[in-house]
């Protein structure tokens, strides 16, 4: 998302300030540099909301200094003043983890959910469409979930946990790329590669290695890049008042498996 936004700017030829917090992914760490950004009085503001509560307040006094608010990949709770709102179809992609998962499983079996937050709104839609999908299978069972504040190390450590509670455990849903990583390393670590499938979300390329080598079984990619060129399309827009703003843009998933590699591997984000 990062790169593909600098090279939008460079192409606008615009000033982009790139800001957040490198270590931790909480509303508490985000806020301060929201309001150092608000404090300079910026032309737009880009917004990756990590709780739609928590930032709503930020959302508002943008908007009030008359500063256009574009949100992408999550959002707030009430986004009727927004700009726009860019995103990932999350309850479509979902759905095909569920979907993947339980033909990887052959429809039965224990099954545990690895999220990032119980509010962000990706994790929150991803795991809607991955639950509403799954319950199609009689036969496959939810043993759990639990939540990362997508710290790599922590997933890991929950997914140990779990791997000793049920040593019967078919199916591991990562709902995005750090809790893909931390549960790799947890399935590496209770020589369970192979015996437990590990359906991840996004495409980072240490996830797309671990897919080539068999330990994730498939990954759920998205087009942050795309997601980011638009949002600063969209911000342009709204500071020239040239309109043409789509205000809800969902863009589609891909499923990427070992097998289809050939045509989706272009879809590995770039870092």
């Amino acid at each position: 998302m990062q790169k593909g936004a600098q090279a939008e700017a460079k192409t606008l030829g615009i000033n982009l300030i790139w800001q957040g917090s490198a270590t931790e992914y909480s509303p508490q760490s985000q806020l301060p540099f929201v309001d150092a950004a608000l404090a300079q009085q910026p032309d737009a503001l880009i917004l990756v909301p990590t709780d739609p509560v928590a930032m709503q307040a930020s959302v508002g006094k943008a908007i009030a200094q008359g500063i256009p608010v574009i949100c992408v990949d999550t959002t707030v709770t009430d986004q009727s003043k927004l700009t726009a709102f860019i995103t990932g179809d999350n309850k479509d992609g979902g759905a095909k983890a569920a979907d993947e998962l339980a033909k990887q499983i052959g429809n039965t079996g224990k099954i545990f959910i690895m999220a990032s937050s119980p509010t962000t709104t990706t994790n929150v839609q991803r795991g809607e469409g991955f639950k509403a999908e799954i319950a199609k299978f009689p036969n496959i069972q939810i043993v759990g979930e639990d939540y990362s504040g997508s710290q790599p190390a922590k997933a890991t450590s929950i997914i140990n946990t779990i791997l000793l509670k049920y040593p019967d455990l078919a199916g591991i849903y990562a709902i995005d790329g750090t809790n893909t990583l931390g549960s790799v390393a947890a399935l590496r670590n209770s020589n369970a590669v192979g015996k437990v499938k590990l359906i991840g979300y996004d495409a980072y390329p240490d996830e797309v290695t671990a897919l080539k080598n068999g330990i994730v079984t498939a990954l759920v990619a998205q087009d942050p890049a795309k997601e980011a060129t638009l949002a600063l399309q969209d911000a342009v827009a709204a500071i020239s008042g040239t309109g043409g703003i789509e205000k809800d843009v969902v863009i589609p998933n891909v499923v990427m498996t070992k097998d289809n590699l050939s045509t989706t591997e272009q879809y590995t984000y770039s870092q």
